[in-house]
């Protein structure tokens, strides 16, 4: 079942839409008919590789089985994991500056040490980490006194697979100011770095669905970051994201999303602060 013009497999409307249906239904992720020829392009070498002669096959063996590995395999293949540390810099600037302060407050006035962030599209670790980076500068010596988590989740297992082993490329880390990349990463021959071992203990890696019926946190988070995830999705399944992560951030806590989406002001269960910025009323 090869084009023979073009050597991709095809794939029918009936077999692109039984992907489309899949897709959005297990990530939230709403695929136009635009996408159709990437869909073909980014598939078409694993389908060969595992032996399935149609996108019809395919589909029969994951609607059969929808397990973790199937599904991060999926994901991987039609979304696309662009990151660095210390993208888009202004929302690390806003925490030091804003954020970290006016949470600080809250916790004193409930007389708590419990700092809880979330980083809910850890990919491959970079936000993560570079969040870990900013919260340890930001309290120094005092970090220690905290009983602080940093919780990274993802759908991947072989982006989180890729976070927990903490090597990157140098091109990764051109954004990270000098001494945070000489406190934090160990210079490795192949032209890497290597995040450190006291920088990987303060973060906790865990696959995590965004698009399930239940969110199994105890606690609720003083900081969410969910950046450049709902650009993939409608406004409907936005809409759905939105109100579950504003259940779990507490009164006065911020969540961050990436600055080419946004969630709307009409029915927005959190206060708009400035652009990719909102916080939870008190």
């Amino acid at each position: 079942m090869v084009n023979s013009i073009s050597g991709l497999m095809p794939i029918s409307d009936n077999e692109f839409s039984r992907f489309k249906k899949f897709v959005y239904s297990h990530f939230g992720i709403n695929l136009t008919d635009e996408k159709r020829t990437l869909v073909v392009g980014r598939m078409q070498k694993y389908l060969r590789e595992n032996n399935f002669n149609s996108f019809t096959a395919y589909l029969d063996r994951i609607e059969e089985d929808p397990n973790p590995e199937v599904l991060s395999e999926l994901i991987n293949r039609i979304s696309t994991n662009h990151t660095f540390f210390y993208r888009e810099n202004e929302h690390f600037e806003f925490m030091k500056k804003t954020a970290l302060p006016n949470i600080e407050s809250i916790m004193k006035q409930q007389g708590t040490n419990d700092l809880r962030v979330w980083c809910a599209a850890a990919a491959t670790g970079e936000e993560p980490y570079t969040l870990a980076t900013v919260l340890k500068e930001y309290y120094g010596t005092a970090y220690n006194n905290l009983d602080a988590g940093l919780l990274a989740t993802d759908i991947s297992i072989q982006a989180l697979k890729k976070a927990q082993a903490g090597i990157y490329s140098a091109e990764r880390l051109d954004k990270t100011p000098p001494q945070i990349k000489n406190k934090y990463f160990k210079k490795l021959p192949n032209n890497a770095y290597a995040v450190t071992d006291e920088l990987k203990k303060e973060v906790t890696f865990r696959r995590f669905n965004l698009m399930s019926d239940v969110f199994p946190f105890k606690k609720q988070f003083h900081i969410i970051f969910c950046r450049n995830v709902m650009i993939y999705f409608d406004k409907k399944t936005r809409d759905t994201l939105s109100k579950k992560l504003f259940d779990c951030t507490v009164p006065g806590g911020y969540l961050f999303i990436g600055h080419s989406e946004t969630l709307g002001r009409d029915d927005c269960p959190y206060e708009y602060i400035q652009p990719a910025v909102y916080r939870k009323k008190i």
